[in-house]
């Protein structure tokens, strides 16, 4: 089997150089992706620098993949070769757990992420377990589509876990490179939408996105003022905030779910709240392959698309250090 070239990380926070493995047999089950485009998500950079613990070097980043068929496995049904494909985050799972049972691969205890402890996507070529491989609609464009593998389907799935609908009110916090795909699937789901930002100058493009109303987060008396208005908000910022004032927007049985990164525990507040209203606090991480194959059908059919700024694959590290620095608008993907 011919070696696969990328670009690793050869050391904990390290730039990324030229790097080439021996991908072994393909197996059975596996189908390898010839890379067309691979999105730059924030969990790469983690994963770069070691933040999380889990990383071993050499490692080639990446996991928000697109690219086409080249080779299939012996068992593989239902794809054929040049057929345009996407993976994400998730790469494998046990298949027999009650949560792959239940069609709940992402909370498995044995998941395989697709750039953790073996190669992912800055790369020409990546295998995966085709149960974790989706084609792409034929309306959605690979740069744009990229970022929803890893960053749509990390907004999508807390929407469709809490039943988000025509009559719900859901507040989104952050405009970035989650919050502005979390804004225009909201909006297509037909809920009232409302983005909070630190970032005033924000304001037009969250309405542009598809955002009834705009709160600027630096304005204590605006944040004040929603007491009590949303069913929904989800937070995508990885920066503290005083989310007890969140929790009094909330409505009763209304819910804060997180889906970005603190840096550091979150304090709440009082108890009472939650008990006398009913609220709740969440997390949610990606989703199953049968919810990433959703999202992308709705992304095709309502207009939804990550703004991208995209970069040869050779430049990996300019864009890693734009990235870094918050000066890509709003994700940044690399193209073979």
């Amino acid at each position: 089997m011919s070696q696969i070239h990328g670009l690793a990380a050869h050391a904990a926070g390290a730039e990324l150089l030229r790097f080439h493995y021996e991908p072994g047999e393909l197996a059975p089950h596996e189908v390898e992706i010839a890379i067309t485009h691979c999105g730059i998500c924030h969990s790469d950079l983690h994963l770069i620098a070691n933040d999380w613990g889990v990383s071993q070097y050499p490692f080639i980043p990446g996991h928000e993949v697109i690219g086409m068929v080249a080779a299939l496995g012996a068992d593989v049904k239902g794809f054929t070769l040049d057929q345009r494909v996407g993976l994400g985050w998730q790469s494998n799972s046990c298949g027999t757990c009650e949560w792959c049972i239940q069609g709940k691969e992402n909370l498995c205890a044995q998941m395989e992420a697709t750039c953790i402890h073996r190669h992912g996507g800055y790369a020409e070529r990546v295998r995966a377990n085709a149960r974790f491989v989706v084609p792409i609609p034929e309306a959605l464009e690979s740069p744009s589509a990229a970022p929803l593998l890893c960053g749509g389907i990390t907004v999508y799935s807390p929407l469709r876990e809490h039943g988000v609908n025509p009559s719900s009110r859901v507040g989104v916090i952050g405009i970035g490179g989650l919050g502005h795909m979390a804004i225009q699937f909201a909006k297509a789901f037909g809920a009232e939408v409302t983005a909070f930002s630190t970032s005033p100058t924000k304001e037009k493009e969250a309405h542009a996105l598809g955002a009834h109303h705009f709160v600027n987060m630096r304005e204590t008396r605006a944040l004040v003022g929603v007491a009590g208005q949303f069913d929904l908000i989800l937070s995508t910022v990885n920066a503290d905030q005083d989310w007890s004032i969140f929790l009094q927007a909330l409505r009763p049985t209304g819910t804060l779910v997180f889906v970005g990164v603190m840096p550091n525990p979150v304090a709440l507040g009082p108890v009472f709240p939650l008990i006398s209203q009913q609220k709740s606090v969440a997390g949610s991480p990606i989703g199953s392959p049968a919810r990433i194959r959703e999202m992308l059908d709705v992304a095709a059919r309502h207009g939804i698309k990550a703004q991208v700024e995209a970069f040869p694959m050779a430049k990996a590290n300019e864009a890693i250090e734009k990235v870094k620095k918050n000066k890509v608008r709003y994700r940044a993907v690399l193209a073979n």
